[in-house]
């Protein structure tokens, strides 16, 4: 990645809903214009736009680092406290991706988040943390985060114990995190951070809350948290109101100037970069595992249903036909075709899950319509149940539905009674 420098690895963009005017185009013209090799996205609370920036970052070659600035839960993510005025619901706690198990463990993280700990934000708890810690590499935050929040509140012996677990938990993937905003909270507890972090042995990294592009971009910021809150500008009481307008992506210099003293916190931003290694496999299907009975491959059980299939179908319908086109042995040999087609591109597990949805929904006394579309030019669907039409009677062909050729997701449209789907 070049020269040690300066790499923003806090950053909102237009993702952090109502928080963020930043646009991802916008960050990465900057970052290229910056010379910077690498950005972090950590948009709070999800990934929604980690795709989007991933692909475009690589466009401009730039290194994409994926994460999240999460919300944690005090105790547990299942509590519901009444919201005390002198107490937060939740922490901020910085989390990146460094693998691919980083990202699985961050998506874990993010989906409990949202379907267990939703209370005013989606939060995880230290439960959580502890259970999906791999992969992944945590910093302190904010002043919201953990620790900053209990020594600004004259409560060290909380931050040293919180600064203790996460060291015990994340290992060498936790760093303390320094912000300098120009905000008096900041200003007061950064000493304080930087103290704890020595003699705790933690290093330290500087970051930017970014959450605008240009520093004149503070005053539409400060509309989106009108809308957010339900306020408006003219209100000098409202909540959230801004206290600075430093939360914009500055440049190497202009951090090295806040962080004179600390070059190491400096320097560590680029050594996490280059810890930071997660790509997404974006034209690779990622499809369910089949649980097949006893010890049979997916593999092989699809061949079972199909060659079970074909047997019922001779039985109740070719031996019963009077004016077939084609010969038992002719439909065999289509069958076997298609099967080792199948088999070789990979999708014996996808015919296995849509062959069990609609048996379930037949067996259940759901409607299931009799197939349409390229579907019905296979015969694996019609053996195994997925069509009604036998695709040699009207000449229909298989490669129009699925071509060894041109490899992409077979596309089976069902038709399900609408009252009961």
């Amino acid at each position: 990645m070049g020269m040690k420098s300066f790499i923003h690895l806090h950053l909102h963009s237009e993702y952090s809903l109502l928080d963020s005017t930043l646009k991802i185009d916008d960050l990465l013209k900057k970052a290229r214009a910056f010379q910077m090799p690498a950005v972090a996205l950590t948009d709070h609370g999800s990934i929604l736009g980690a795709v989007n920036f991933y692909k475009k970052a690589l466009q401009s070659e730039i290194k994409p680092i994926i994460g999240s600035e999460l919300y944690l839960a005090p105790n547990s993510r299942f509590d519901k406290p009444n919201r005390r005025e002198d107490e937060l619901n939740y922490f901020h706690l910085l989390v990146l991706v460094k693998n691919d198990q980083g990202y699985r463990n961050l998506c874990e993280l993010i989906t409990a988040s949202f379907l267990e700990g939703f209370y005013r934000k989606p939060r995880i708890d230290k439960e959580l943390l502890e259970k999906y810690k791999d992969g992944l590499l945590v910093m302190s935050s904010c002043i919201q985060g953990e620790i900053p929040y209990q020594l600004l509140r004259g409560r060290e012996d909380k931050a040293r114990t919180a600064a203790r677990w996460y060291r015990e938990v994340f290992k060498d993937n936790f760093y303390i995190e320094l912000q300098n905003h120009g905000m008096a909270e900041q200003l007061q507890v950064l000493p304080q951070l930087v103290s704890l972090a020595k003699d705790m042995d933690i290093p330290l990294v500087a970051s930017n809350d970014v959450h605008y592009l240009s520093e004149e971009d503070a005053d539409a910021r400060e509309i989106l948290i009108c809308l957010q809150t339900s306020n408006v500008i003219s209100d000098a009481d409202r909540p959230m109101k801004k206290e600075t307008e430093q939360l914009y992506f500055k440049s190497s210099e202009e951090m090295a100037e806040l962080f004179a003293d600390l070059p190491a916190a400096l320097d560590n931003t680029f050594d996490i970069a280059s810890r930071c290694n997660f790509e997404f496999k974006l034209k690779k299907y990622f499809l369910p595992a089949f649980n097949t009975p006893g010890k049979l491959s997916a593999d092989d059980f699809f061949e079972k249903i199909c060659l079970e299939g074909f047997e019922r179908i001779k039985h109740h319908y070719l031996s019963k036909s009077k004016h077939l086109k084609h010969s038992h042995e002719e439909y065999q040999e289509r069958l076997l075709y298609e099967i080792e087609k199948i088999r070789e591109m990979g999708f014996p597990g996808y015919f296995l899950i849509v062959w069990d949805i609609i048996r379930f929904a037949k067996e259940s006394g759901i409607p299931v319509g009799p197939g349409r579309g390229s579907v019905v030019g296979s015969l694996v669907a019609f053996v195994m149940g997925i069509t009604n039409i036998d695709p040699l009677e009207y000449d229909l062909i298989f490669e129009r539905f699925l071509n060894p050729e041109r490899v992409s997701l077979p596309d089976i449209d069902i038709d399900f009674d609408a009252e009961r789907r």
